[in-house]
């Protein structure tokens, strides 16, 4: 496979998960939302740099 096809399929596969979260639980979602409304900009950036963090460390483990 090349880069771009993997690159893709990632990309596809976010976008498959996050419809299903979006489709199977929008009264969920919309009350997380209103959670993260009330956060601090630092707290929610400090949370969703972690997570690319532990993504990148996954993407290195598997690869």
């Amino acid at each position: 496979m090349t880069t771009f096809t993997v690159i893709m399929l990632a990309i596809g596969l976010v976008l498959v998960i996050e419809g299903l979260v979006y489709g199977l639980f929008p009264g969920g979602v919309k009350r997380l939302m209103a959670e993260v409304l009330k956060l601090p900009d630092r707290q929610v950036s400090t949370f969703g740099l972690s997570l690319a963090l532990v993504g990148c460390l996954l993407i290195y483990l598997v690869l």
